[in-house]
């Protein structure tokens, strides 16, 4: 190492690194990124905290823009701390119509989708938050947003038939390979029997939901859903609907 003049040692110099080595333009880009990252941070943190507050002028005045936002993907509920928690198994259950390559149609029977992710639970240490979560919340949010005649009740029953509809389609076609006419759902609940000394009774029968037949639209059910085609499924399943 040559000595500078004093005999004193060079400086050593570092490479600048992370944001600092990258060029100018680079630099503004990622700034923008980030601001753009924590302003969506910060704006769902904003609507998930009008959703759960109490009901006040702020979450009346923009009532529906903060359900837009937090329905579906993002709802919140309080079940988990109830008086009375659940005491039913529910399983969600899906039979259809299907087009295969070679151009005719078959039926698929009833598959128990709920009974699918029990078992991809079972021994997995860290099982997805889809497995564990999302067709049942879809199936809640159908069922608190519709009658027992399956008439949307609100604003949010058409979002809710779409959320459910594009589930189960997807599932299907991933399980099947082909395209999906027509679907039916339905629900099996089982009351959950209570401890023999609580001397408490609950029948041992199942009860179904039966949901009628929907026609499934051509576009693509694994892209996110138009709100057209929405109404177009929900309007033409009623029409040829009808539990089987």
């Amino acid at each position: 190492m040559e000595a500078h003049e004093g005999g004193s040692p060079p400086e050593e110099t570092h490479p600048p690194t992370g944001v600092a080595a990258l060029g100018l333009p680079c630099r503004i880009a990622a700034a923008f990124a980030l601001a753009a990252v924590a302003g969506v941070a910060c704006v769902h943190l904003g609507m998930v905290f009008l959703h759960l507050a109490p009901s006040n002028t702020l979450s009346k005045q923009h009532a529906e823009a903060i359900d837009r936002w937090v329905y579906p993907e993002f709802e919140q509920n309080w079940k988990l701390f109830a008086p009375n928690p659940l005491q039913q198994n529910i399983a969600v259950q899906v039979r259809a119509e299907i087009r295969t390559e070679d151009g005719r149609t078959r039926s698929v029977g009833w598959t128990d989708l709920s009974a699918e992710d029990g078992r991809a639970i079972d021994g997995n240490p860290a099982p997805s938050h889809t497995q564990q979560n999302e067709l049942r919340r879809a199936w809640d949010f159908f069922t608190s947003s519709h009658d027992e005649e399956n008439r949307p009740v609100g604003s949010r029953g058409r979002i809710s038939e779409e959320y459910l509809r594009r589930i189960v389609v997807m599932r299907l076609g991933r399980a099947h390979g082909a395209e999906v006419e027509r679907i039916q759902i339905r629900s099996r609940t089982l009351q959950v029997q209570p401890p023999a000394w609580s001397g408490e009774k609950a029948s041992a029968e199942p009860r179904y939901r039966v949901l009628p037949w929907w026609l499934v639209p051509d576009e693509s059910d694994a892209a996110a859903g138009e709100s057209g085609g929405s109404a177009g499924f929900a309007a033409s399943g009623r029409a040829r609907g009808g539990a089987r």
